[in-house]
């Protein structure tokens, strides 16, 4: 069975960035093995959701935020599997965030 991960992108415009990085952290995130999920919240709000069973079904859940979260309380419960970083991590050094933070 391969471990889920999820993860929040949010960058202060909420437009390119927010979803290269939630893309690029998905796509090594699958090569390397892992069930991802990732909500990007941008210019259109909350999109692709993480629901309470997918935090709750969730080994790690990170949060690659450079301003602040929409609806951040979501989090709360589940705060001893979060990892917070910033975007630039998740997007420019995706493989060794992950090998450092997630393995």
């Amino acid at each position: 069975m391969k471990t889920k991960i999820v993860g929040v992108c949010a960058c202060p415009v909420g437009v390119a960035h927010t979803y290269m990085a939630a893309d690029k952290f998905t796509e090594v995130a699958k090569k390397m093995g892992f069930d991802i999920k990732v909500e990007t919240q941008g210019m259109t709000g909350i999109e692709d959701r993480l629901t309470d069973k997918d935090l709750q079904e969730a080994k790690w859940i990170v949060l690659a935020n450079d301003i602040a979260l929409r609806e951040p309380e979501r989090f709360e419960p589940y705060k001893d599997k979060v990892i917070q970083t910033d975007m630039s991590t998740v997007l420019h050094n995706t493989k060794e965030f992950i090998e450092k933070n997630l393995l």
